[in-house]
Formats: C-alpha cells, structure tokens, sequence
C-alpha cells in the first residue's frame, strides 16, 4: 500500500499525530475523536513510510477486546497477519516476557497464573495456616491490600510505614501476610495478575541484558489508554523506552475515571516532563455525537481544574436539546424512561441503541422492574440483574433458610457465608450423614453435634450457625418484610463481611443490600395471595425474587435494552442515552462532596456517560428517593448546573425543582392528558374522591399531566397529602 492510503482517511489533527517523526508524541484523544484509527494508522505509517520492521513495534492497551479490535484493523489496513506482533494488554505482554525469560524472571518454566478465585483461595488457606481468625482477616481484604501495593510497584519488604503508622497492629499484620503470601507464591512457582507486571518490571531492573535486548528491539512504543495507567505500568514503559525509545501515548485525561482502582491521572500530566522532547496533539473533531451534546459535556468539563485541555467539536448538526427530567420519585424516573423508550422504537430506533446508565448499581433495580412490568427486554452490560448478585442472593438463602431449614441449596451457600470455621472436611461429614441416613443437610448437622462425630471446634462451629439461624428466625417472626430483610442484612454478618471488601465494589455491595430493603418496603404480596391465599409475605417476596431471577435476562446478541453503571459505559456508543439518578449525594456520589479529588473523577465520570450519547441525551433526577434503605429529599446535581442551560430542555420542572436548580428553562410536559390513574380515572380540581387507606377527601392541587401527575388531596381524616397519580388508585365518591 503506499502512503496515501493511510493518511487520506483522516482530518488534519490525525494526520499530524499519526506523521510525527522526531522524539515522544501525548495524542489527546478526545471521545469519540478516532483515537484506534490514530493508533492503528500510525503503526502502519511507521512500517509504511519510516520502513520500521512490524515485529519490532510494540503496542499496549488495556483490555484483550481493545487489543484483538487493533491486531484486526491492523491486519485489514496493511494486508499483513498481526498474529506475530507485539500488540496486547499489558499484563499480556508481561505474561509473554516472563514466559521467554522465566530463568531470568526466577520462576519455574510452568509457571501457574492465579486469577482472582484462585488467589482469594489461596489466601484464605494461607490465613488459616498463620493460625489467624478468617472472619477477623478476610481474604478479600488481603487481597485488595496486596495488589494495591503490587501495583504501587512494592514488595512486602519495600512498603514503608509513615510515624503514625509504625504501632498500626492492623497494617503490621497486613505486611505480614503480605510476605507470607509472597514466599509461598515464589516457593510454589504461582504468580498472580499483579505479579506479572511487578516481576517483569523486576526483570528490567535485575537483568540489564534482558533490558538492552527489548530495548534494542522495540524503539517505537504505543500505549492505548493512558490515563488509565497505574504506578507499575508507568514505571515500566518508563524504563523498557530508556533514552533512545519513542512512546507514542494516546489518552484523554477528561476521561480518566478509573482512580479507586489505582489508575493514576498524574500520569498522562507528568509525561511531558518524563518523557523528552514530546510533541502534544490534540484530537479534538468528535464523529459520534451532536453540537449540543458536545457543548453540554465542554461546559461541564471545563469546571475541572489542572485540564490538559481541549474543545469538542462536531460538522454534524446541533440536534436535539439534552432532555431534562425531574422526577417525583425514582418509580415515576423509571417508568418516563421506560415510556420514553418506547417513543424512540416507535420512531425507528432498536432496543439495543437505547442506555440507561447508573452511578450505581442498586439503582438497577427499579429499572428492572419497570422494564420487566412492560415486557421490554433489556440487558445489564457488564454485569448481574439485582436479583442475581452475590451479595442479594446471600440474603435471600438466609431468609429462605429461615422460612424453610430444609432448603439445601440455601444451606450450602450461607453455611460458612460469612466464614465462621466450617470447612469442607466439616461439611462433607455432614454431607455423607445426610446421604447414608436419608436426612436434610439441616437435619444431618443436628444429628452430627449430637453424637459428636468430628472435633469439639468444629462441632462448636456448627452449633453457633444452628443457634444463628433458630434465633434470628425467632426474632424476625412478627416484624414487616422490610424489617425481616434489613435484620438478616445487619444481624447474618454479611455486612460486616462485604464492608471489608475495599473500594467500588464492596460500597456496591452494601449498597445493593440496601436496596434489597427498599424492594421488601415496595413489595406488594396481593398477586402472589391470590394464586395461594395461605402463602404468607415472606414466602410471596422470596417466590418473587426466585422468579426475576430465573427469568434470566436477554442474550448479548439479542435486541434488548443495556443497562450499566457509568464506569462500564467507557468505550461504547447508542443512540439514546439517559443518566438517571443525577442528584446530589448520588451523583456526584456522597463521598465525594468533600474531596476535590473525588469531585472532580466524578465530573470526569459524568462527561464520559454524557458523550456515550450520538443523538439523543437524557438527564432524571427525583425530588424524593427512597434509596440505600433511606428516604432522601436530594437537589438535582451541581453538575446540572455547570452544563450551559441553552443545551437543556426541561420535560417537566416542579415548583420545587426550579427553586433547588435555579432552572430558567420552560416547565414544558412530554404529556397532554388530565391526572390519570392506573385504571384511566381523570379528575379535576374540587373534585371529591375515594382512597383506599386515607377515605375521601377533595382535589385541592396537582402538577404534571397524565399518568405521571402528582395530585394534593385534602383527606377528612388524615389532611393533606400528594399523591402520584399511577399509584393512587383512586375512586369517584
């Protein structure tokens, strides 16, 4: 092919990235700007026009995806197999390394690569065998803590303790553990994922032939996703480029969200410094999204401070204004959005070009069910319906446990969930006993503590759990189902046992627990009571949660609706966006409001969701929300505020909502029909009504229009209350 052919495709920002001849290159890639054509065009340009071997490039992103889409572009533009070149995740490449030189590297030639199960397991035998209480040391938590170091690019040895930290008993024996883990891992040739790229960097600095080789050979690295890159990752492009290697970065520090997992934006704004002389480019033509999708998302970006900087700009038109919703509660957010779903299929759109995109991932679950109420098949991008989470199904063997004893599958799961020193030589005795007599794993334990078959500690073990389950289920007897479920939440030790498990997804797990609570206080058994008036609430909710979850949601190919938190949006692009839940406390999430650094993760976090969006951008948040296990009055989000209001179409804005928002725009609704309930009655003001639980009383207010009205009426009895018309379930008097 000759040269033309590779720079013709792209505009003039592109072309000037992908030609750079002299020293390091950082390519500002803003979203949707065509950093993979960047990327793989300059690969084909170095081989093309500098006559740069293609076994001696090398080039890095971050998931097998990315680098399997880049090896296939490469292949389609140069006509050439990819097969043999050097274009993978880093751990990939590490992996690669340590395999070749697994002398050098101090392992054995069959190595054994640990995933997560694998060295959770390990670290929890490791834990018992230090003669420590596993419930006090979690293997999670030991986890989290030893690749957080490994990826800070420290071995147990090298962690250093600051004055305040030298008498920290719980840190000290962190360390410790830490090095145990080491010595066995080293002793039993394992290597985890976070040991492929410390001991490849150990490799570089212990063996500087090995060093000289590589370095010798790959003169132009490319790195896909810089912003993404941790301490270890950076060190390690740092020493293998040397002084005579370029680095061709491509990054967007505008989309840099992945810091509670070690990602460090400090260095995609450090390169300039390490890496000299460096040219800076700046791609900044968007080909995904409208001008007033992309002047929403520079206007709320430019709040952030310390930016690399750049604009976002689009020769499409300025289509549709970015839809704003305020909501009455998340129902009402849950059902505009469904409504608003079908509108765009009814336009012409596919289910599979709509997202509704979360901060978390407890605010799934009344999606779902609004979803599931309309028979509109959707999918969760990434990860679990709510009724199929680790955390949400460990709850529910619980309560099932305690409904039924003889529920084996319940009883499998939460027998030594949290852990309390059952092991499996325990249960398989207690398996064996209720095979050979013919009994329940419940009634088999019973017999096993009777007749003391196994030792005083593990008989101590299955006592406790017996006792937990017979008194709990005491307890819980008489209480509402939300009660029931909250108590199992709090007094089982799951809790306590998720909120050791660090970062984003032990906060998910609680917050999912939470959620689980709310589901209880919405539970309605009357359907379920119909089919079997003796079946009590319990049961009904658990029948219920069985059946959601069995349902099963809808395959990958299959045109459905995505649902996904924010973080797992990153990398994709639909038709029709909607951010929900876009408030405060919620998103920007609560633990941020106090921490400049967090905010401003969470605004980048923001920008990333809003220019996922092509054509159409909608925004909700409620004025009530009952999340978390906690009713919450939030206001709408700071980062509502910051998008230029010209961009902003206001649905349907309250009295209230303009007050908290200092919104100017129209109170303008998707709707046209008078306050309607779920039976399709219509009222007006002054008109007398009937209520199931508040008697009669009188149509004094309302707002909104249709099915989504919030009505005030003056009940004889009880006063006034506001009411959402859908749920009311009114009658004329």
């Amino acid at each position: 092919m000759d040269v033309s052919s590779i720079l013709d495709p792209l505009n003039s920002a592109q072309r000037a990235a992908v030609c750079h001849s002299n020293g390091h290159a950082l390519v500002l890639a803003g979203a949707g700007s065509g950093k993979t054509r960047v990327l793989v065009h300059r690969i084909a340009w170095l081989i093309q026009a500098e006559n740069v071997s293609p076994f001696s490039i090398l080039a890095v992103t971050f998931t097998n995806k990315a680098a399997a889409e880049m090896r296939g572009r490469i292949e389609s533009l140069l006509g050439i197999p990819a097969s043999g070149m050097w274009v993978g995740t880093f751990h990939g490449i590490a992996h690669r390394l340590l395999r070749a030189h697994w002398q050098e590297a101090e392992l054995p030639q069959n190595f054994q690569i640990l995933d997560s199960d694998d060295q959770q397991r390990t670290l929890k035998r490791l834990i018992r065998e230090m003669g420590l209480d596993d419930s006090q040391w979690p293997a999670k938590e030991a986890q989290w803590y030893i690749n957080a170091r490994k990826d800070e690019g420290l071995r147990a040895g090298q962690v250093k303790l600051y004055p305040g930290q030298k008498n920290d008993a719980h840190l000290l024996q962190m360390i410790e553990i830490y090095k145990y883990y080491e010595a066995l891992c080293q002793q039993a040739g394992m290597v985890d994922f976070a040991e492929m790229l410390l001991r490849a960097k150990d490799l570089w600095q212990k063996r500087p032939d090995v060093l000289q080789h590589y370095r010798g050979r790959f003169q132009n690295i490319l790195v896909d996703e810089f912003q993404d890159t941790n301490s270890i990752q950076y060190d390690w492009i740092k020493i293998l480029a040397g002084d005579s290697g370029r680095v061709f970065a491509v990054g967007d520090d505008d989309q840099s969200i992945y810091g509670w997992r070690g990602a460090k934006i400090e260095n995609i704004h450090q390169y300039t410094k390490d890496f000299t002389p460096s040219e800076t480019y700046r791609l900044e033509q968007n080909y995904r999204s409208t001008g007033n999708i992309l002047n929403a998302a520079n206007g709320l970006i430019a709040n952030n401070t310390d930016r690399l900087g750049k604009e976002l700009w689009t020769e499409d038109s300025e289509g549709e204004l970015i839809q704003v919703y305020s909501a009455f509660n998340e129902i009402d957010e849950a059902n505009y959005i469904v409504d608003n779903i079908q509108q765009r299929l009814n336009e012409g759109y596919r289910r599979s070009e709509c997202a509704i995109l979360y901060r978390s991932n407890a605010q799934s679950r009344v999606l779902e069910e609004s979803l599931i109420a309309t028979g509109m098949p959707y999918r969760v991008y990434g990860g679990l319906r709510f009724f199929d989470r680790q955390e949400i199904r460990d709850v529910l063997a619980y309560l099932r446990i305690m409904t039924n004893r003889n529920d084996a599958p319940a009883f499998e799961r939460i027998i030594n969930t949290p852990t309390r020193g059952i092991g499996n030589k325990t249960l398989e005795v207690v398996r064996t006993t209720a095979r050979e007599q013919n009994m329940t794993l419940w009634q088999a334990t019973l017999s096993v503590i009777e007749n003391k078959v196994l030792p005083a500690r593990a008989i101590g073990a299955l006592q406790a759990f017996v006792d937990l389950i017979n008194e709990h289920a005491e307890l819980i007897a008489n209480v509402s189902l939300s009660e029931k479920i909250e108590h199992v939440v709090h007094h089982s030790g799951l809790e306590a046992y998720y909120e050791k498990e660090k970062g984003e997804r032990g906060r998910a797990r609680i917050e999912n627990m939470q959620e689980l609570v709310q589901a209880g206080v919405n539970f309605e058994a009357e359907d379920w009571q119909q089919e079997d008036e003796n079946m009590d609430e319990l049961s009904a909710f658990l029948s219920h949660a069985a059946l959601e979850a069995g349902e099963g949601q809808a395959d990958e190919w299959d045109d459905c609706v995505q649902l996904m938190t924010l973080h797992s949006a990153k990398g994709l692009e639909f038709k029709q966006v909607y951010i929900c839940g876009v408030e405060e406390g919620l998103f920007p999430h609560r633990l941020s409001a106090e921490d400049p650094v967090r905010l401003e993760e969470e605004r980048r976090l923001c920008y990333v969701g809003m220019t996922r969006a092509m054509e159409n951008l909608t925004l909700s948040y409620a004025e009530k929300r009952r999340i978390y296990g906690e009713d919450s009055y939030p206001t709408p989000s700071r980062f509502l505020k910051e998008i230029p209001q010209d961009c902003l179409h206001q649905v349907r804005v309250t009295g209230f909502a303009k007050q908290a928002s200092g919104y100017a725009g129209d109170a303008t609704s998707s709707y046209s029909e008078t306050p309607q309930d779920e039976n399709g009655l219509n009222i007006s003001l002054g008109q007398r009504v009937l209520h199931p639980s508040f008697g009669e009383g009188m149509v004094m207010n309302y707002e909104g229009e249709g099915r989504h009205a919030r009505v005030q009426i003056n009940f004889e009895e009880v006063g006034s209350k506001w009411l959402v018309m859908e749920y009311a379930n009114l009658s004329l008097a």
